[in-house]
């Protein structure tokens, strides 16, 4: 039986794992446990709306490890059916934490619907990827801009969009466009408190996560 993301996390957190990917000072100081790049696909209908988004959330070599143990012979890059049934049980649990995905078009926040087209592959320097499509249950304008934030609210998992291709735009009307917005750097007291909370085991809770956001900007004509 393959377990879930949430026990997963939640078992790395108990073994006290820290994964060894290189971020800024303020992320090293909060200690998250793992850390995943991202790059993110804003998906269009043909009526000009938004109408779900592509996740491609690759792990930390520490997490991809972890998360294969038993699923193969060791030392092999597992195929995407060999994978499978990990897929299957980490969309599904990614459920409890809203799939770290946040969608809001003129400020109003969308729902989703159960994630579909989900697989997840391991490369040959045997890092984990999990691909997965998340629908909205209604679709939303961009024409007053729609904005996509992918992140944990307690910074136990540490998100980072990919350098190179961090939002595409999938079947967008002409004009429309993307644009990264980075956080702004935490001030002392913040990192003191996130900091402190991280060592004596306590959530930070929602304030710190939003803080350290990067968010996708979508704006149409």
């Amino acid at each position: 039986m393959t377990m879930p993301l949430s026990l997963r996390l939640k078992s790395l957190f108990r073994a006290g794992l820290v994964a060894s990917a290189v971020l800024p000072a303020v992320a090293a100081q909060a200690h998250p446990h793992v850390f995943v790049v991202a790059k993110e696909e804003v998906i269009f209908g043909p009526d000009g709306l938004v109408t779900g988004v592509r996740h491609t959330w690759k792990f930390d070599d520490m997490y991809s490890s972890f998360i294969v143990q038993g699923l193969g012979p060791e030392g092999q890059v597992l195929t995407r059916e060999q994978l499978a049934p990990l897929a299957k049980t980490n969309v599904e649990s990614l459920a409890e934490f809203g799939y770290f995905t946040v969608v809001k078009a003129a400020g109003k926040q969308s729902e989703f619907d159960a994630p579909v087209d989900y697989w997840s592959e391991e490369s040959s320097d045997k890092l984990v990827t999990l691909h997965f499509t998340l629908p909205l249950k209604k679709p939303a304008s961009a024409k007053t801009v729609l904005s996509l934030a992918v992140y944990d609210p307690t910074y136990f998992v540490a998100f980072s969009l990919d350098d190179k291709t961090p939002v595409m735009l999938s079947a967008a009307p002409s004009g429309c466009s993307a644009s990264v917005s980075k956080p702004k750097a935490l001030d002392a007291t913040d990192n003191q408190k996130l900091s402190e909370s991280f060592f004596t085991n306590l959530s930070p809770g929602m304030d710190f996560g939003i803080k350290l956001a990067e968010r996708a900007i979508i704006a149409c004509p």
